[in-house]
């Protein structure tokens, strides 16, 4: 880890119980994060059934976590190719299942999506809740099609959230599930959009762009830190109809297939010269997967779909999964990545 790395990570404590990370501008709990929208927006409005979030998280307390990130957030609300409503009783479990099989497909070595950025919208969340997750730290994803919207996003933030009071905002400008080419405005986002944000501001990279000359540009226009990676582009054919099983045809791959490419791009970030903190995601599952990512130049993991999700019949080990993200997460409460 270069000298500059340590600059920008160092372990600031302000209570001895609660020991905090520092990445920059940002401040989290601990260097475990979790990927925007496995748990949707931090809190259900049916404890007993989560629906929007996964299922395994009814067994996690999330509030020790270095931060929460919730599920890509737009100006107006968005069904995407989902579906808003998260009331849903338990004898419409099969309708909800084949929904979620148009959106949603687990294949080799992880999973391929295509929500496209299903949320209620910026306002209702604010509203809604976020009063109710004050109790965790988090990150809030937002996203758009237009330097406009992203500016009417930070605005939003910066009258609805007094500075200091979340991690930080996550800038999604290169989501596959939306079939939008994020190429064309990410540079005028940048400069118009994280001036004014009162809130640090995270750039969340996809290993299908320019990832090093969005990395430089996050850089030059005050960026506080980097998510890599987002979902790699993939695609999955019915053998006997060749159609898509996604209803977008496109989605986004995550999981544990997509470790070697995270861990690739932060290793090519790293050598590129790119000094930003970096939160690492892609694949991550164990003590071990994370110790690869800080080795790599990582300063933070977020556990995603490798953590989070499970085949349909094996929710009903959620809390053998659960046991396990607890494991991880005092494990890295008080973990020093290796120095020098």
């Amino acid at each position: 880890m270069s000298v500059t790395q340590e600059r920008n990570l160092r372990l600031v404590r302000d209570e001895p119980s609660e020991p905090a990370v520092r990445l920059g501008d940002i401040t989290l709990r601990n260097r475990l994060v979790t990927s925007s929208s496995l748990l949707g927006y931090g809190v259900a409005n049916k404890p007993l059934f989560r629906w929007g979030m996964s299922p395994i998280s009814t067994f996690v307390p999330l509030e020790r976590f270095g931060a929460i990130t919730t599920r890509t957030l737009t100006v107006q609300p968005r069904q995407g190719h989902f579906v808003l409503r998260d009331d849903w009783n338990l004898n419409e479990l099969p309708a909800l299942l084949r929904r979620y099989g148009r959106v949603l497909q687990q294949v080799d070595g992880g999973w391929l999506n295509a929500f496209g950025w299903c949320n209620v919208g910026i306002d209702a969340y604010l509203r809604d809740y976020y009063p109710r997750t004050r109790g965790q730290n988090t990150i809030i994803s937002v996203g758009g099609f237009s330097t406009e919207e992203f500016v009417t996003l930070v605005d939003k933030l910066n009258a609805a959230v007094p500075a200091g009071e979340i991690a930080a905002v996550e800038f999604n400008v290169s989501c596959h599930n939306v079939n939008f080419d994020f190429n064309g405005i990410i540079e005028s986002v940048l400069a118009e959009a994280v001036p004014r944000s009162n809130h640090p501001v995270i750039l969340k990279l996809s290993p299908d762009y320019d990832y090093l000359a969005h990395a430089r540009l996050a850089a030059r226009h005050g960026v506080s830190a980097l998510t890599a990676i987002n979902t790699v582009k993939g695609l999955r054919l019915d053998p006997d109809t060749g159609q898509p099983l996604l209803s977008n045809g496109f989605g986004g791959l995550s999981g544990r297939a997509i470790k070697p490419v995270g861990l690739r791009v932060i290793s090519e970030l790293r050598e590129a010269g790119v000094t930003l903190p970096i939160i690492a995601t892609g694949g991550i599952r164990s003590f071990d997967d994370c110790r690869e990512y800080f080795w790599a130049g990582a300063d933070a993991v977020s556990l995603g779909s490798a953590s989070w999700f499970a085949s349909y019949p094996g929710y009903a080990l959620s809390p053998l999964y659960a046991a396990r993200i607890r494991r991880l997460l005092r494990r890295i409460e008080h973990y020093e990545p290796p120095r020098g």
